[in-house]
């Protein structure tokens, strides 16, 4: 038996500790947000947040994620600075991978409140848009920066 902590709530999984938090998340937790891109940790459409840090959930063995603070898209709030901008800039095109980009600009902000493009770029590189709304995103951090600021809020 697993202990987890997910969105400040307590679950326990009986899983193989070798079990992809993913998959877990997915199929045990029944939190479908967090979505399978490529499997092997390249392109953050499974991103999740582990104490903080934007980590990619089909890499992580569940065992790893024990005693750690897990956030997946469900636990970000909907007032939240980062979905408040997605939803002015409509940053969204499929959809498909934004749980995973909101999850990295999240802790690219609680990283770095007032990111410069190159914090940015750097931060983001590493996340696959099928759909290629690359500007979108960036015109959505900007905004999601704003809006913190504006509203004295943390991420």
């Amino acid at each position: 038996m697993i202990s987890l902590n997910v969105n400040g709530k307590k679950f326990k999984v009986e899983v193989p500790p070798d079990t992809p938090l993913l998959w877990v998340i997915r199929d045990n937790l029944k939190l479908m947000g967090t979505k399978y891109g490529c499997g092997i940790g390249e392109c953050g459409t499974c991103t999740v947040l582990i104490n903080g840090k934007a980590a990619r959930s089909c890499t992580i063995p569940v065992e790893q994620a024990k005693g750690k603070k897990i956030v997946t898209i469900e636990g970000i709030p909907e007032d939240h600075p980062v979905k408040k901008a997605w939803i002015k800039e409509q940053v969204v095109q499929c959809g498909y991978c934004q749980p995973g980009v909101i999850l990295q600009v999240t802790a690219l902000m609680a990283e770095s409140p007032k990111p410069d493009a190159a914090k940015i770029i750097g931060k983001m590189n590493d996340i696959i848009c099928r759909c290629g709304s690359y500007p979108r995103i960036k015109k959505g951090i900007k905004t999601a920066v704003q809006i913190s600021r504006k509203e004295g809020q943390k991420t």
